[in-house]
């Protein structure tokens, strides 16, 4: 990585530490080149097992978020404001799989970038943008949980179809805005051109960030951040209060209203449950990296290149897909259906997908 006090890498060509795995003398990515990048590849056993490691996190992030999308819009039961907005996020994780880690899989493996400087740039604004949306998407979750436990009753009234598509069209217009004009203004490369023009090679795909959008862009997750811990712990006051008073409640008579509300509050608070440990997840995911840029950027880009991959590829991680698995019976049923091709008899979107 580059070592100028004023500017940050983001090395897309780096790869994964040659201490971990033997590797053969360095090459060139293209040896008919004079400006080729230099690689060191590995040996076909860490080849074999990279490709595989990588390539099933694809598969997953693919797989697994076209399963989500696919159940809640073909289901009729599904469809609701809230489950529209988890759709949405699982497409924006589906896109980083189908976009983003296939190619990155590539790079970090050979060490070289093949496939032009064209979708270089597109393959960092996909990365950038979609990656973006996953962040702004879970924020508007959580404060649609917010409202759902805080007020089960009221909320459908409050969290509208008209409110859900609000949310979906602000986290894709802002992330796919900030992330093209991050890249093809060449804004994040003010004041670094002699760093670029030193490290351009053939076969290279790096991104030159300056301190000022290293920090722009560690608030455009730190915000997010914020208000989704802010909210999950508001979130978690409430249903332990609520606990509380249906336990009260169930040593006395209570009415059927009273009784109707628990459960739609048990329901709610078990939505909000799962959908904070998706958060959780994803933030434990990126929180590493984030922390890692912005020290990077000011304290001279002191991590180690496989240390920055590692922490990459953490970050690709798409655990959102397994956790609906582990905590909602609906989605597991409605795998079931997919996969067997009952979804394809006719009325199958009126299948009753939750236990009676």
């Amino acid at each position: 990585m580059a070592t100028d006090d004023d500017s940050f890498l983001w090395d897309q060509d780096s790869i994964l530490s040659r201490d971990l795995f033997s590797a053969t003398s360095a090459e060139l990515c293209y040896e008919n080149l004079n400006r080729s990048c230099v690689r060191s590849p590995y040996s076909p056993g860490p080849r074999l097992i990279l490709y595989a490691v990588f390539g099933f996190g694809a598969v997953l992030a693919v797989c697994g978020n076209l399963l989500v999308m696919t159940s809640i819009l073909h289901f009729r039961q599904l469809h609701s404001p809230a489950n529209f907005l988890v759709a949405s996020l699982a497409s924006a994780d589906f896109l980083v799989g189908l976009t983003v880690m296939p190619f990155s899989t590539v790079r970090s493996v050979e060490g070289c970038w093949y496939f032009g400087e064209s979708y270089c740039k597109l393959h960092t604004c996909f990365d950038v943008s979609f990656c973006s949306s996953s962040i702004f998407h879970l924020c508007f979750i959580s404060v649609d949980r917010y409202i759902a436990v805080s007020d089960p009753l009221i909320y459908p009234t409050r969290f509208t179809a008209s409110v859900s598509h609000k949310c979906i069209t602000f986290s894709w217009l802002l992330s796919i805005s900030y992330g093209f004009s991050l890249i093809y203004t060449g804004a994040s490369e003010a004041g670094l051109e002699d760093l670029v023009s030193a490290l351009t090679c053939v076969g290279g795909c790096q991104l030159a960030v300056n301190q000022s959008w290293v920090f722009i862009n560690f608030l455009l997750f730190l915000i997010p951040t914020l208000v989704m811990m802010t909210v999950y712990s508001k979130i978690f006051l409430i249903a332990k209060k609520q606990a509380q008073n249906i336990e009260k409640m169930s040593k006395q008579t209570a009415r059927a209203s009273d009784s109707y509300k628990d459960r739609v509050a048990k329901r709610e608070r078990k939505a909000a449950k799962t959908l904070g440990i998706a958060v959780a997840a994803f933030l434990l995911s990126w929180l590493p990296y984030f922390i890692d840029s912005i020290i990077d950027a000011f304290l001279g880009f002191i991590t180690p290149t496989y240390v920055y991959e590692i922490l990459v590829w953490i970050a690709y991680s798409a655990m959102n897909p397994l956790i609906y698995a582990f905590f909602y019976p609906w989605f597991r049923k409605a795998i079931k259906l997919i996969v067997t091709g009952k979804i394809l008899k006719e009325n199958s979107s009126t299948t009753n997908l939750f236990p009676e």
